[in-house]
């Protein structure tokens, strides 16, 4: 861990973008927000653009992640273009270092490959999207091994090799909820990725496992950790807190299991969750930062004083294109 505190000012700010579908909207004009979306904090000076990849949500359309990756890196300039992730278990390791070697040799320099252990969905949608469930988490830390092999340096007695792919060291993150991937990552010597923006409990033991055991290889010298967050900034706290029951309703979706688009903000919660609900989805929601600048910039820098990340990574639930890029403007202009 750093001796040194760091600062908002001194870290990289980066997107997760799960492409919600708005109520009413269809997933085209999720994908036309999206890429406005990447152009501004390309502008605004964020360092990367991830997209995370989830099958069966009525709400959310980056269920082809791949290609998503390429409409916004075939539309913006520098910024980084990834997965935040690819949910290995769904795919044959050869199938995604072609198609991330595809995607490194279209767009040089500018790739990021984040692996994720679940499913990214349902088990039944799983049985469908993988045809067979067998194996277990042994299989995870191969898999990845695998890929790592195939994006290497190129084998020319290798059998079977990712062209294109081989050579090309597309940077490979390991993403996490809980200690495992921490776990891997830091045998591993990769940088990772913790889901602290809907799973925050175990967002400290992670990210010391994670250092206390980092193993440094060829990809990374020294640990490197991003915890992603829900940032919600307005011009005022009122402002952000209406903006921030859209979030609120969709973490509702996900304890109640139903499947509804994003929906707008709302007056006041009150009527739509019951107190249980309420303190589940506080409980999820623990790392979100929501208000006006002076609040959000005030609770940013004690989490980082709490966590000492080297990258922070927001996600966004909010309605309105706009106000969405207005939270993302004003995020940038915190970390100046």
């Amino acid at each position: 861990m750093s001796s040194n505190n760091k600062k908002l000012s001194e870290i990289p700010l980066s997107v997760l973008d799960l492409v919600p579908i708005l109520t009413g909207k269809t997933a085209a004009d999720s994908f036309k927000t999206s890429l406005d979306l990447a152009r501004h904090v390309e502008d605004w000076g964020y360092k990367r653009y991830w997209l995370a990849e989830h099958h069966n949500m009525p709400g959310i359309a980056s269920s082809a992640t791949v290609l998503l990756i390429g409409h916004i890196a075939g539309g913006t300039k520098s910024i980084r273009v990834g997965s935040g992730g690819i949910m290995l278990p769904n795919h044959a390791p050869l199938v995604v270092a072609e198609q991330f070697g595809t995607l490194e040799s279209l767009y040089p320099g500018r790739i990021d490959l984040g692996l994720g252990r679940a499913p990214g969905t349902d088990g039944l949608t799983a049985m469908a999207l993988r045809r067979d469930l067998r194996g277990d988490v042994d299989d995870f830390p191969k898999n990845v091994q695998e890929l790592q092999y195939y994006l290497g340096p190129a084998d020319p007695s290798a059998k079977v090799r990712a062209i294109p792919g081989q050579g090309l060291e597309v940077p490979i993150w390991l993403l996490g909820s809980s200690t495992y991937s921490a776990q891997l990552a830091a045998m591993l010597g990769l940088p990772f990725a913790f889901a602290s923006h809907f799973a925050p409990a175990a967002l400290q033991a992670a990210l010391k496992i994670y250092r206390e055991t980092f193993q440094p290889s060829e990809h990374l010298k020294e640990p490197y950790a991003i915890a992603c967050v829900n940032g919600v900034a307005a011009n005022t706290d009122a402002e952000a807190e209406k903006l921030a029951t859209t979030l609120y309703q969709a973490f509702l979706n996900v304890i109640r299991s139903t499947g509804n688009p994003q929906q707008p903000p709302v007056e006041s919660m009150e009527d739509l969750w019951s107190p249980a609900e309420k303190y589940a989805v506080q409980q999820m929601l623990r790392y979100t930062f929501i208000g006006s600048p002076a609040t959000v910039k005030e609770e940013l820098n004690a989490f980082l004083e709490e966590t000492q990340v080297d990258e922070l990574m927001f996600a966004s639930h909010i309605y309105d294109h706009q106000a969405r890029l207005r939270s993302y403007e004003l995020l940038a202009e915190l970390a100046k």
